[in-house]
């Protein structure tokens, strides 16, 4: 038999499983990308084995229990209880998945570079188990060319098996949005590209029972377009964030301005602007592409400049901060207690990842502030080798509120009393507009 007709019979019997629902799906790492995916497929009735080396979040989603704020309990109890779900610290497991899809980490280094070591180790373990006719498909957010120069050069040297031939490979990116209860992943269409057509049809089966699909013509396209995606939030961010600081210096509220903005039906899409960049793609992701061009010879300058312009924000809040703090109750930062509200990097949610109020926290300590921060979904920080300066904090009372000189809205989580807050403390920095949207109107505040 040639490889081409090889390749259409790993198709054809793919996809015949997949019609009868005799598959198992494989998930590596068991985080919000991947949690989110095992609950879509079990509700399609395919198995799911999930690997995940943390033990801890093993234990968790076998008892039905969720570790992951955003995903309410319930949908994890009845992941555990509908049979089809089997969550495993034993790598050996997913040589019984027919598709494996790896949703592991890809952040930056000390230099801002690519690393891919997540994926990288992720790669080798499926490999270690690859199996002819397994599809599998690389999910998490990487530069064009990841999937064919990385992932599949370790799937082959290691399992001796051929790719298009003997397994398929796959490339379709996340596009999971943490607390946005309108889209998910079964709502939310998926880009599936593969280099060759068959492995393109065993992809888009699986993800077509999932979701819509949208077919793409090879592996670098995908990866091509979800970097597309972030490149055009950073861009837009920057550019209101930018727009905010002319406004402001000409005595305009960018928040009025992109209200009536827009009203417009056609021709424009609102950005809002706040502290600076957080999560784990849009601070992220457009900088694996300006690592891939240079290698190219091509310069990025217009990414870069976004990037400049958000990472300059926490010190534009810190020193609207300063400015509020001597004008309204003739203070200086240094010695004022400063409570910084919310430490995620987005509302409603406990995700800290990159988050903007961690280097306001940095800052405001640095110019003698002693800061303490309020957050009902982080009750406690992280002890992060990143973030010494967050190390062993907690979140303060909420009845404490009178205690503090100044208080930085970083994060406008849902269920705060924003009216309180502006009541107790003298002075109120607001980088979210989240008090005029609670109709706060209260003239110790500043908008930042």
């Amino acid at each position: 038999m040639s490889q081409a007709a090889r390749a259409e019979a790993m198709a054809d019997a793919f996809v015949r499983r997949l019609e009868a629902r005799d598959l198992t799906v494989g998930i590596v790492g068991l985080g919000y990308v991947g949690v989110p995916l095992a609950e879509g497929f079990l509700a399609k009735g395919l198995r799911v084995v999930g690997y995940e080396p943390d033990a801890a979040k093993v234990a968790a989603l076998a008892a039905g229990e969720s570790y992951i704020s955003h995903i309410d309990p319930v949908r994890v109890k009845l992941m555990a209880a509908s049979g089809l779900f089997q969550p495993t610290t034993d790598p050996s497991s997913l040589a019984y998945a027919d598709a494996i899809l790896l949703c592991v980490p890809t952040p930056l280094d000390a230099h801002r570079e690519p690393d891919l070591s997540f994926v990288e180790a992720a790669t080798r373990t499926v490999a270690e188990h690859l199996r002819p006719g397994q599809l599998v498909a690389l999910e998490s957010t990487t530069y064009p060319g990841t999937s064919a120069e990385i992932v599949r050069p370790i799937l082959e040297d290691v399992s001796g098996l051929a790719s298009g031939v003997d397994f398929a490979l796959a490339y379709s990116p996340e596009r999971e949005d943490p607390g946005n209860i309108d889209f998910g992943a079964t709502s939310t269409p998926k880009i599936v590209g593969a280099d060759t057509a068959p492995e393109r049809r065993m992809a888009s089966a699986l993800y077509g029972a999932l979701t819509q699909v949208v077919e793409v013509a090879d592996l670098k396209t995908a990866e091509a377009a979800k970097l597309t995606e972030n490149i055009f939030r950073l861009v837009n961010i920057a550019l209101v964030n930018e727009l905010k600081v002319v406004f402001e210096s000409l005595d305009i509220d960018i928040w009025q301005v992109i209200d009536a903005a827009r009203t417009k039906p056609f021709g424009y899409m609102p950005f809002y602007p706040g502290p600076g960049l957080g999560g784990h793609c849009i601070g992220i992701d457009p900088f694996y592409l300006t690592w891939k061009a240079r290698a190219h010879g091509e310069p990025t300058r217009f990414i870069e400049l976004a990037g400049d312009v958000v990472t300059a924000m926490p010190a534009r809040v810190v020193e609207a901060t300063a400015r509020a703090l001597s004008d309204i109750s003739g203070k200086a930062v240094n010695g004022a207690r400063v409570l910084v509200v919310g430490l995620a990097y987005k509302k409603n949610v406990d995700d800290l990842r990159e988050s903007p109020a961690i280097h306001v926290i940095r800052l405001l300590r640095e110019r003698g502030a002693e800061v303490a921060y309020h957050d009902p979904f982080i009750p406690a920080a992280p002890d992060l080798a990143e973030h010494p300066e967050i190390a062993g904090m907690t979140s303060a009372a909420w009845a404490a509120l009178s205690d503090y000189d100044a208080a930085v809205i970083c994060t406008d989580h849902d269920g705060v009393d924003y009216a309180a807050l502006a009541a107790a403390v003298p002075v109120v920095v607001d980088t979210r507009n989240a008090l005029a949207r609670a109709g706060v109107a209260a003239a110790n505040a500043r908008k930042a």
